[in-house]
């Protein structure tokens, strides 16, 4: 059976990178700082497979490959901003694997030791769909893996890009994911846009138990 919501997120990403780029979105950021510094808290090994979730155009898989990482997936429900990341990257695009899939509708072939999600939770407005990305996450970690998210803090903004969003303190997102995962670091991130705007983010370090 087709997905239509994830048929609509796809064409609704497709507009807004049409509209504005992928240095104009309201998520832009041109260092991946705090990305790196929830995924230097989790202790992620470069050696293992590592996944973007929503990863767009975020300059977070430039910094991976850099850093020595070997089996980087980017995934994204529009093709939009994984088509800046690939010409961006030029030659090294290869050493991607790029899926465009809604990440409730993918079905990965391997298990990851970092898995990395910067703004794709807090759109998960609906109980049902929260479930599903746990339990895709728990299908898809190996034991001990990283999980690295990033949403909207509790005062942070209650939508994006014309969606509603949850937003989440970081007692109140830890506990999205439950008992079977260790908080490891927890961090508040006052996000600038593009045109100045402050976005307060949540940021946890999680390590499955």
């Amino acid at each position: 059976m087709q997905n239509t919501a994830g048929t609509g997120r796809a064409a609704h990403w497709h507009d807004t990178y049409s509209r504005g780029g992928d240095t104009r979105v309201s998520w832009f950021s041109a260092d991946p700082a705090y990305s790196l510094e929830m995924i230097d808290a989790g202790g992620a090994d470069p050696a293992l497979p590592a996944v973007d979730v929503g990863a767009g155009a975020s300059r977070l898989a430039d910094a991976l490959l850099a850093r020595g990482f070997v089996d980087v997936t980017v995934l994204d429900v529009a093709d939009d901003g994984l088509a800046h990341t690939r010409a961006r990257l030029g030659a090294d695009a290869a050493r991607l694997r790029c899926v465009v899939s809604d990440v409730l509708d993918w079905a990965p072939d391997r298990r990851f030791g970092l898995w990395h999600d910067r703004a794709v939770f807090h759109f998960l407005t609906e109980p049902a769909d929260r479930r599903r990305y746990r339990d895709l996450l728990a299908a898809a970690l190996d034991p001990g893996a990283v999980v690295v998210v990033g949403t909207f803090a509790a005062d942070g903004p209650e939508s994006c890009s014309g969606l509603p969003t949850a937003r989440y303190s970081a007692a109140a997102l830890a506990a999205e994911f439950g008992a079977g995962f260790e908080v490891v670091a927890q961090r508040r991130e006052e996000h600038r846009t593009p045109w100045d705007a402050v976005q307060p983010f949540t940021w946890l370090a999680l390590r499955a138990r």
